[in-house]
């Protein structure tokens, strides 16, 4: 038993120690980078990536694991583990190495991308320096060499020691081999290990991708080979280009709605809430009484649609005005966001102080990474909260979380945004209060987001009596909508429709309805438009206020997308590769902007 423990123990310290080596020698091959670290945040690069380092050694030692479990004779265990590891060591050493030169090129860890390049090698081979080349072939083997000659001389020899089990020792080792799932998985919670599990800087973009492991990161990637990698040629090339011009022409200059020119700004996105339960949008009488009696106090955009179905590609689509993709979302994918334009960021260069709060794990649909990338000046999670606010399955209940941004913003410098979610009315739908509706599960989505009702209510009648008030916007719009109560199909418009309203002592209008057909994209183009701010970089956002934009929503699910119009709305299948549902006024160019409006999402995505 103490020789298989002892072998365990040091399997697993050889290939940590090989992983923060490998993390080191990325570090001194970018000195021109390190070197402008402080020591301090060279010592977090190594223990934010010691997270990964564990996770790729927890699934280098599963298969050794399971053998030492099983009645394997001695010496065919003792072979297998040399040849095992020097494979392993082959490939690592190669994929660090080149890694390592190729982040010089491309600003990013190694990733699937190579393998756009495999179907033209001679392209590949002739844009390389044959002496870098050699150079690089040198030191992989250099290094595969030397770990190699280590593992052999101090892990090697105590695998001959392994004699005979038993089943109780087959037991134990078992045992130890199903825990290995802890550091491979990174967490105990809802969240799997990421690439936002080792972010851990704000401003310095270098410092978070060397804390990644690039094995890694290659495994991470090819795992999702396919997924994240788009139709090039789904639509005409030319008509891509002219209808998505088209939809976001010129619309002009909109209304002024502000009373002053630099309001703050508090945007809330609303967990699961649907139009479905907004009686004012014709939803189900009684599930939210304050947000039905503060439309009378602002602006309800009653056409309003999400543009995913999960709340990582709704804050995108909100912060980002960036929509959501078929089969996968852009915040998982570091390299990509880091391009995307930022609300935050534009309003900063305003000079406002900027503030994410919510109440979920940060290291949840790689959070952690986007907002980073985001540059938010302060970010708070559920870690930020006392251990006993933390009484939710997902974290901080809306009530908790709601007077905590209260608070924060009486202290705040002026002017100030605040982004910040609702929780409580995901599922399970636990609420920290008597039960106002019983039954099943529409019931009791219909209490969960009765609570969060509540708690917006009590939030704006708090916030009313603050100074600050009278010079804010607080927009409330769904992070995305609901299969519930009508248990909509995946790809209804029925369960991408959301409520979104703007309220404030800053507003000029009171009482008011917009009817034009929009997204959660559209918010940073409305909201930039009225500080007059450019817009451009936002090439998927419209300005909601404009008489003159195009009436639209595109929305995306798995796999296939929705497009909405005034009097109607398209649903393509793209595994089908075709529509699978029309209603209302219906004609081709209707069918032909939907396909382009994919088409340039497509594109953009995979250029990222």
């Amino acid at each position: 038993m103490k020789i298989r423990l002892r072998l365990f123990g040091l399997m697993a310290l050889f290939w940590i120690a090989f992983f923060e080596i490998a993390r080191g020698l990325f570090l001194i091959y970018h000195f021109h980078l390190s070197s402008q670290l402080p020591v301090s945040d060279i010592l977090l690069v190594l223990l934010h990536g010691l997270k990964m380092d564990l996770s790729v050694t927890g699934y280098v030692l599963l298969i050794p694991g399971l053998l030492m479990a099983l009645p394997v004779p001695n010496n065919i265990f003792h072979n297998f583990l040399k040849y095992y590891t020097a494979v392993l060591l082959f490939t690592y050493t190669f994929l660090l190495v080149t890694d390592m030169e190729l982040y010089r090129h491309w600003g990013f860890r190694l990733d699937d991308t190579p393998l756009l390049y495999l179907s033209n090698p001679k392209e590949v081979v002739g844009s390389s320096n044959p002496w870098m080349t050699l150079a690089l072939v040198i030191g992989w083997l250099a290094l595969f060499g030397i770990s190699y000659w280590v593992f052999s001389r101090t892990v090697l020899p105590v695998s001959k020691l392994v004699g005979k089990g038993s089943l109780k020792i087959s037991l134990v080792v078992l045992l130890i081999t199903a825990s290995l799932i802890l550091p491979i998985r990174g967490s105990l919670g809802q969240s799997n290990m990421n690439a936002g599990f080792v972010y851990f800087h704000k401003t310095n973009t270098f410092a978070n991708h060397a804390a990644i492991n690039g094995i890694w990161n290659v495994q991470y990637y090819l795992l999702k080979s396919g997924k994240a990698q788009y139709d090039e040629s789904f639509f005409n090339r030319d008509k891509t280009t002219n209808y998505f011009n088209d939809l976001y022409s010129d619309p002009g200059v909109p209304p002024k709605i502000f009373q002053v020119d630099r309001p703050n700004v508090i945007i809330l996105a609303l967990e699961s809430y649907t139009s479905k339960i907004i009686e004012p949008l014709g939803g189900v009488p009684g599930v939210t009484p304050n947000f039905n009696s503060l439309t009378k106090e602002g602006i309800l955009f009653s056409n309003i649609f999400s543009s995913g179905d999960r709340t990582d590609k709704g804050i995108v689509s909100i912060l980002s005005g960036y929509p959501a993709q078929p089969r996968t979302s852009i915040m998982k994918f570091p390299k990509k966001t880091q391009s995307l334009p930022y609300l935050n960021q534009d309003l900063k260069k305003l000079g406002y102080h900027t503030i994410y709060t919510y109440g979920y794990d940060i290291d949840y649909a790689n959070f952690r990474s986007y907002l980073v990338n985001a540059k938010f000046d302060v970010v708070q999670s559920d870690r930020d909260f006392k251990p006993q606010e933390r009484n939710s399955k997902w974290g901080v209940h809306d009530h908790v979380v709601l007077n905590r941004i209260i608070d924060d913003l009486d202290h705040s410098p002026r002017p100030f945004f605040v982004c910040s979610m609702t929780l409580s009315s995901h599922e399970p739908f636990e609420v920290p209060m008597d039960p106002v509706f019983t039954g099943e599960i529409n019931q009791q989505f219909f209490n969960s987001a009765y609570y969060t009702d509540k708690s917006i209510g009590e939030f704006v009648a708090l916030a009313k009596t603050k100074e600050w008030w009278k010079n804010t916007v607080l927009i409330l719009i769904a992070d995305h909508g609901s299969r519930l109560p009508n248990n909509d199909p995946n790809y209804a418009p029925g369960k991408f429709d959301i409520p979104m309203l703007w309220l404030g002592g800053a507003l000029n209008l009171r009482d008011t309805v917009i009817t034009s057909v929009g997204s959660q994209t559209d918010i940073p183009n409305t909201l930039l438009s009225q500080l007059g701010v450019n817009t451009d970089s936002y090439q998927f956002s419209k300005d909601l206020l404009s008489k003159d934009a195009d009436s639209f929503a595109f929305y995306s699910f798995n796999n296939g997308f929705g497009f909405v119009g005034n009097d109607y709305h398209l649903i393509y299948d793209l595994n089908a590769r075709q529509f699978i549902a029309e209603e209302g006024s219906v004609d081709p160019i209707n069918r032909e902007q939907s396909q382009a409006y994919m088409q340039k999402v497509f594109w953009d995505f995979n250029a990222r």
